[in-house]
């Protein structure tokens, strides 16, 4: 059975004017029951990363800062989020989520998370919306209890996976794919192993052209033993942050390449959800549950 993890938390209260559209982890699951695509069994709730799991990762004065509510208010705006308790709450339980996606993956395939995707919070910093990367996290542990020595980062967010890149440049074990906006956030891009930058208002075709072009020899020059994919659906049409114009069904067919290659390799892939920021969160679910519809067609 394809498990998924989510969690209540995962809604969390922002301002109703906020650009966040948070309402979106809560939609999500229940279009994906009502439809049929998963059964409430399928869903699996999270507790919490320890401090332990945290620093494997990330700075101890930063987690101190977040834990103790002490983080300054610069740092902050550049999270996007006002810090709370409960905030910090919901990022420990989403990030302990991806690690126990890790471990289903393992044994059955594929995970996911409904969540997640968190490639712009740094060592010792976040932004972007993100506050602990839970990809990097995820990868720490497999690294650290289940001898993995080559995970591949898919990351095909609209943004470069900024944070994701900074915390493995120095860990040969972890390769990072980043196919984003040349133009868009971060406007000073990290080093990826594989950075590929693309124009504004690109289409589907040659989006799929490209793709189709880097991953394939990714696959078969890294055989990998496990796959993250960031599968943010920011690269809509009309996406708020996004500056693409990849249809929902381009989008979908991006999804399908990606869960081939891991179906056709055995190769576990753990997903974690990413951005979305259309206008119209019809599209934002449509999206999101078309990457779920393609997981539970390959791994149930």
């Amino acid at each position: 059975m394809l498990k998924v993890a989510w969690d209540p938390i995962y809604h969390h209260p922002l301002a109703e004017n906020h650009r966040f559209p948070m309402a979106k982890y809560s939609l999500l699951p229940e279009q994906l029951i009502h439809e049929g695509t998963l059964t409430e069994e399928a869903f699996f709730g999270p507790d919490m990363l320890t401090e332990e799991q945290i620093i494997r990762t990330h700075s101890p004065d930063y987690w101190n800062n977040l834990n103790m509510l002490t983080l300054d208010g610069k740092a902050q705006r550049k999270i996007g989020f006002p810090l709370s308790k409960q905030l910090i709450d919901r990022e420990r339980t989403i990030c302990k989520g991806t690690i126990e996606t890790t471990e289903f993956a393992l044994q059955n395939g594929c995970s996911m998370n409904i969540a997640g995707g968190t490639h712009h919070a740094f060592y010792d910093r976040g932004e972007g919306f993100c506050i602990l990367n839970d990809i990097v996290i995820g990868a720490h542990h497999l690294l650290d209890f289940h001898g993995i020595t080559k995970i591949l980062v898919v990351d095909l967010d609209v943004h470069q996976g900024n944070g994701t890149a900074a915390l493995t440049q120095k860990d040969d074990r972890i390769f990072t794919f980043s196919m984003h906006g040349a133009k868009n956030y971060p406007y000073y891009k990290e080093q990826s192993n594989l950075d590929v930058p693309l124009p504004d208002f690109v289409n589907d075709k040659e989006y799929l052209r490209i793709l189709d072009n880097h991953i394939n020899a990714l696959f078969s020059k890294l055989e990998p033993e496990f796959v993250f994919y960031q599968s943010g659906v920011d690269v809509i049409k009309g996406d708020k942050l996004g500056r693409m114009n990849l249809s929902i069904d381009g989008c979908k067919r991006r999804d399908q390449m990606v869960f081939e290659l891991c179906h056709k390799n055995e190769i576990p892939v753990a997903v974690s959800m990413g951005g979305g920021y259309s206008p119209h969160i019809r599209h934002i679910i449509e999206a999101h549950a078309n990457t779920f519809r393609l997981a539970a067609h390959f791994y149930s």
